[in-house]
């Protein structure tokens, strides 16, 4: 058997992210309203409180504390912090909604090659930080000078298959 150095474990997609919160209620208000979430059944047999959700291809699940007054809240919005982040389709129409909503956030600019890529970032209820960004006009360039491609057309297979040798 041929071993798959570029997807040694064979990995397919990212599946969920884990969350502990302090109100699993909070949070999931938060991920259903703010980011358009939908709660999803989770396994019965679970013997600690939490909720799965789904949305924009990806699961959050979210875990209650056991000591939830212990946990680190973090209020200072730093966008080199862990983040999770998430393509839009209208930058103006995200920064109104927040507004709105009266999340606080910080708002970022990358600049890459004459290409501008605008980004949001806040927290959810637990300090955990969201980016919203229109990062798809950024190319994803492989560093062995393969094809440029827009993140969500890139296939990470393609990006590491060895180029086919015509005879």
């Amino acid at each position: 058997m041929k071993e798959n150095t570029g997807n040694p474990l064979h990995l397919k997609s990212l599946n969920h992210i884990s969350l502990l919160c302090r109100s699993v209620e909070e949070s999931m208000n938060f991920y259903q309203h703010v980011l358009g979430f939908l709660p999803i059944r989770r396994p019965g047999s679970f013997d600690f409180d939490g909720a799965w959700l789904f949305g924009h291809g990806v699961g959050i699940h979210l875990l209650q504390s056991t000591e939830p007054e212990k946990l680190l809240k973090k209020t200072e919005i730093n966008p080199k912090d862990n983040h999770i982040s998430f393509q839009c389709e209208n930058m103006g129409a995200v920064e109104k909604k927040l507004k709105e909503m009266g999340i606080e956030y910080v708002r970022a600019v990358v600049e890459e090659g004459g290409i501008q890529v605008d980004q949001l970032f806040f927290h959810d209820p637990d300090g955990f930080m969201i980016e919203i960004c229109n990062c798809d006009s950024l190319p994803v360039v492989p560093l062995a000078g393969e094809m440029a491609r827009s993140c969500s057309r890139v296939n990470i297979h393609q990006l590491v298959q060895p180029p086919q040798i015509q005879p």
